[in-house]
């Protein structure tokens, strides 16, 4: 067969000729492949940004309320938002700094009533763009109306604790002092409610601890029905701490629990300067504090199986207080 001239080269058998190395980076490769969301390029990314700044978003408001930050995050005022959270806290007698209404709003009932209790209360009526609104809500549903509500002062613990008895052993006041201290409580029903049950039956404060627990919010001026404007609130930087004072100052501390020391219709110390302490629902007293009450107290009831609510279990101790007060 003809091959034109050309000869066939025959390939050596054996081991080629190499780079000497020289390929081994690029050999090497870039690594793994970044996650889909880990890639700024990517539609993930984008998602997974949206996703973090939509948890911040519902962290720090609520549809109905919520709160604006201030320096290292602290609360440094409230917002009521919504027609229907916002007459209602009007109705509520809640204390407003201001009445923010939308630009050309679509007026109803519940505007107009707002807008009439807010002029009656004196409450200053700033139109306001929508924008602005959804800054101040943190983008919560509004509805073209925000009540902007003032921080809430609190006394402090042991200020309060001395005042009060410094004024029933000088007589200028009847009842011995009777106070009601939460510990572990964050549900703001729950302190509005103990807050109402305080005045009704004549109590002198509530101790709320700095942390971890519920504060006077809009939601607890609401459910307190006003009693708010009538019953001190104070805070301790430490409820023990508190309590070991009080006891210095000859309050009696009781603890509120299922399996108490003494029952609560045999109670000897209501007629005493008391402090009544009551736990969460879920976990009760807390170690710390059992230890320093003088009594726990149980309240009784049919069946081992229920449980009182918090707000209930002080409206019921503060009723045997009074009444047996009310008999000497």
């Amino acid at each position: 067969m003809a091959n034109n001239g050309r000869r066939a080269v025959k390939k050596k058998k054996g081991p080629s000729v190499g780079t000497g190395g020289h390929g081994r980076k690029a050999l090497e490769g870039k690594g793994p492949t970044p996650k889909a969301e880990d890639r700024v390029y990517h539609k993930a990314f984008k998602n997974k940004q949206l996703a973090e700044r939509s948890a911040a978003k519902r962290d720090t408001a609520r549809p109905g309320q919520g709160a604006r930050s201030g320096p290292k995050g602290r609360a440094t005022e409230e917002v009521v938002t919504g027609r229907n959270s916002v007459v209602e806290a009007l109705r509520a007698g809640i204390p407003a700094k201001a009445l923010h209404v939308a630009i050309r709003i679509d007026v109803d009932e519940r505007v107009r009533e707002s807008l009439k209790i807010a002029a009656e209360r004196g409450i200053p009526l700033l139109e306001t763009g929508k924008p602005e609104l959804d800054r101040m809500t943190d983008d919560a549903v509004h509805q073209g109306l925000v009540l902007q509500i003032p921080p809430y002062e609190y006394e402090d613990a042991y200020d309060l604790a001395e005042e009060t008895v410094a004024k029933w052993k000088k007589g200028h006041i009847a009842n011995a002092p009777l106070f009601v201290a939460l510990d572990g409580i964050t549900d703001p029903r729950n302190l509005g409610a103990i807050i109402r049950s305080v005045s009704a039956f004549s109590g002198h404060g509530v101790i709320v601890p700095e942390r971890r627990s519920v504060g006077v919010t809009a939601s607890a001026w609401k459910t307190s029905a006003g009693a708010a404007v009538r019953v001190p609130v104070a805070r301790a930087s430490n409820l023990n701490n508190a309590l070991n004072q009080f006891k210095e100052m000859g309050i009696y501390v009781l603890g509120l629990d299922g399996g108490g020391d003494v029952s609560l219709p045999d109670l000897t110390l209501a007629t005493e300067p008391v402090c009544i302490v009551v736990g969460s629902e879920g976990k009760g007293l807390s170690r710390l504090v059992r230890e320093n009450c003088d009594q726990i107290v149980s309240i009784p009831i049919d069946s081992a199986m229920e449980s009182l609510n918090a707000s209930m279990a002080v409206g019921i101790s503060l009723y045997e207080v009074s009444r047996q007060r009310a008999a000497k």
